[in-house]
Formats: structure tokens, sequence, C-alpha cells
């Protein structure tokens, strides 16, 4: 059975494999979008120069290594899934009206809103040409996987875009749209290795729970930092999900509360914020207990990701490195 590993431990194993995997997946990476038209790299290196955690790319290369291969089985289904990942926040940013993301200008903010839109199209096909450079039985098999996993990300994104002209949505409702927009991907990422290294169904479909599960953990703490993250770690402005009126699932459980201040908390969250406005909403959120029950329902997604992981046999080492990544995710800024 699965067990927490200390933080501390966890922390320093994550940050060790997401540092291996990023050196294995930058040189396929680069290799990769030296295929796009000269126009589009501008705009694509300067998103990715940007940086990030990587964590999907290391999801992949972990899985394969979990069901047996070698992490090189994994490297083009991490390339995939970081081209898909990509091409997804570059299009949110314009969607969201961000100016900054990981502290520097976004793409739209600094090339137009058309070449970024552009740029994005442009790393979602060349996602699935790298998986089918060679249209082998698992490949194949993984580009499916890959854009079944994007067309339920988008759905996700549709729906939340809609959840923003509505006063309300329930708990269950919000979850689902979370399950599309992040949970999707997730999953895929860490089903590609495996895929690709001829796993078993029954191993893939374990890997694809966790991933699952670990997506619905992240997009809560995500959600959380969302409300009350501060910006120096997380380059949005404070409450920058309230600014937007996007219904996340601390809004949706505050909502769903009868307490005194639902019809004061609902006036503000219909509105445009002043400062004072916006502080008011975040304790109101918060003194109800939705900050709260977010963080458990986090918690509750991660020991069930933990779970569908004993259901097959894995490599330990790896397995290890997938309890670390999953917890480092999910605990981080709360």
């Amino acid at each position: 059975m699965t067990t927490f590993a200390p933080a501390s431990n966890a922390n320093t194993i994550a940050s060790s494999t997401l540092a291996r995997a990023a050196r294995l997946v930058a040189p396929a990476l680069d290799e990769a979008i030296g295929r796009l038209n000269p126009s589009l790299r501008g705009p694509v290196h300067h998103h990715l120069a940007g940086g990030g955690k990587g964590v999907r790319a290391a999801l992949s290369l972990i899985s394969a290594t979990a069901a047996g291969a070698d992490e090189e089985t994994g490297v083009v289904g991490a390339v995939a899934i970081e081209l898909i990942h990509n091409f997804s926040l570059i299009h949110d940013d314009i969607i969201d009206g961000d100016t900054e993301r990981r502290h520097r200008t976004t793409v739209w903010t600094e090339y137009g809103i058309g070449p970024a839109i552009i740029a994005g199209d442009a790393l979602a096909t060349l996602a699935v040409q790298v998986l089918l450079d060679e249209p082998t039985v698992e490949r194949m098999r993984a580009a499916r996987c890959l854009v079944e996993a994007t067309q339920v990300m988008i759905g996700g994104q549709a729906d939340d875009m809609a959840f923003e002209s509505r006063p309300s949505v329930t708990v269950e409702e919000c979850l689902a749209m979370e399950r599309g927009k992040t949970s999707a991907l997730l999953s895929c990422a860490v089903s590609l290795g495996a895929i690709l290294a001829g796993a078993p169904e029954r191993t893939v479909d374990a890997l694809a729970e966790f991933g699952s599960h670990v997506g619905t953990a992240f997009q809560a703490i995500d959600d959380v930092l969302g409300i009350w993250g501060e910006p120096a770690r997380t380059g949005k402005p404070v409450g920058s999900d309230l600014s937007q009126h996007k219904k996340t699932l601390p809004v949706s459980i505050a909502l769903a509360r009868s307490v005194s201040t639902l019809p004061e908390l609902r006036q503000l969250l219909a509105g445009e914020f002043l400062p004072t406005e916006m502080e008011r909403a975040r304790t109101l959120i918060e003194e109800c207990g939705a900050r709260e029950e977010t963080v458990a329902l986090a918690d509750a997604h991660l020991g069930m990701a933990l779970t569908a992981l004993d259901r097959v046999p894995l490599a330990p080492g790896p397995k290890v490195e997938l309890v670390a990544i999953a917890r480092f995710v999910t605990e981080r800024d709360r």
C-alpha cells in the first residue's frame, strides 16, 4: 500500500525528478520547435523562456519507466504533452486577458493576439506530428489518447468561460468542468509513457486514474491560489480568479452555503471589484469554510490517486517518483 513520505523528502525527490526530466526533454522539444515556420519561433520561444515545472513531461517519462521501459521511450510523449499544454496556456492568456505569466509578458501582449493564436495552433498540430513521425501501433494509440484528452480539455475551457456569465454553478458542475480543463491532460500525460512502452491496458488505466485525481487535486489548490495566493509566487494579481468572475471551487462551495452573508457575497461577485470589495469577498468565502473544504477535497483526491497506483504492479523507483510529484503539485503554497 502506498504511504505518504514526509513532505520535505517528497519535495526533494520531486525536484530532482523534474530537473532530470527537463534535461532529457529539452533537446527533443527544441528540435520539434525548430520545425515550426520561422515567424512562429519567436513567440513560442518567448513563451517557453518563462520556464515552468514540466510536470506533465516528467509524468510521461516516469510512466514509461513505471511500466518497465526506459525513460527514452517516454520522451516523444513528453514533448507532445508539453506542446499541447503550452498551446493551451498561450490561448488561455488571450481568453483571460492576462498580460503576465511567470513574471513575463504573455505572448499576445508582446506579439499581438493574431500571432499568439497562430503560435498556439501550431503547437497543437506539432504535438500530433511528433507522435506520428513513426506511425507504430504504440504511437498511434498515444496520439489517439492525446487528441481525445485535448478535446476534453477544450470542452472544459468552454464550460469555464460559459460559467463566468452565470450567477452561480453547482459544486458538481464546477468539478466536472475542472476534470475537463485540467485533469484530462494530466491523466493523458501519465498514460502516454506506459502506452508508448506497450504496457497492459490495466496498467494504463490505473495510471490514467492516478493522473485524473492528481489533476483534480492540483486544480483545487490552484483555485485556492487564484483567490488567496501571493502574486510574487503565483505571477498573477491578488484575487485574479475573482476579478474574472471565475466560478472556481471555493466560489462554488461558498455560493452553495446557507449563510447570512450569502446575499452580500452574491452582490460582490456580480460586480467589478474595488480593492476593498475584493478583500471583503475573499474574507466572506474563507469565513464560510470554502477555502478549508477546497483544500480537504484536494487531499481526498490525492489519496484516491495513490490508491490507484496500488492496483497494479509498478517499478518501485518510478512509483516513488509519481507519489512525490503528486504531493509536490498538490501541497504548493496553500
